[in-house]
């Protein structure tokens, strides 16, 4: 398996108003186990890629905002199709979003570098020995990152 993607990349909602061409390597890529991600997603865990908004190119459609408050106070913005409803990215900074990996159309070379939450983890997940696990939220994100640009070098 492939550890990268030939750029541009693409991908869209589940419906196909909503697309976008990616760029560039994303920052990183981890899969979260939070109870807010488990929610919003309606399965056990979603893999977020935190990308450069400059990196990231819409093809089709504008996503609308939804805006919401998590269960732990923090202020949540997403992007989502209007038609589907699909979430194809969250707003980090103005900057920086993380997109939902799964809605990118070629998917066989994402490999997470890390898996957070893992305390909130639903019992019948297996996480793998070869990433970096946190209990909760990294204390710095840049560990993800590093990780991610060094996950050649293995």
């Amino acid at each position: 398996m492939t550890t990268s993607a030939n750029f541009p990349c693409e991908g869209g909602c589940v419906c196909g108003a909503v697309g976008y061409r990616l760029l560039e390597d994303p920052l990183e890529l981890h899969v979260c186990h939070c109870t807010s991600c488990q929610a919003v997603s309606g399965s056990a865990f979603v893999m977020c890629m935190p990308v450069h908004m400059r990196g990231l190119e819409l093809l089709q459609g504008e996503p609308r905002l939804f805006s919401f408050e998590s269960p732990g106070g923090g202020a949540k913005r997403d992007r989502r199709c209007a038609n589907c409803g699909s979430c194809v990215w969250g707003e980090i900074t103005p900057e920086i979003v993380a997109l939902q990996a799964g809605t990118l159309d070629d998917k066989g070379w994402l490999k997470p570098i890390a898996h957070i939450f893992v305390s909130r983890a639903q019992p019948w997940v297996e996480i793998p020995e070869d990433v970096l696990v946190y209990q909760t939220q990294p204390k710095d994100n840049l560990e993800l990152v590093r990780a991610w640009k060094g996950r050649n070098d293995k």
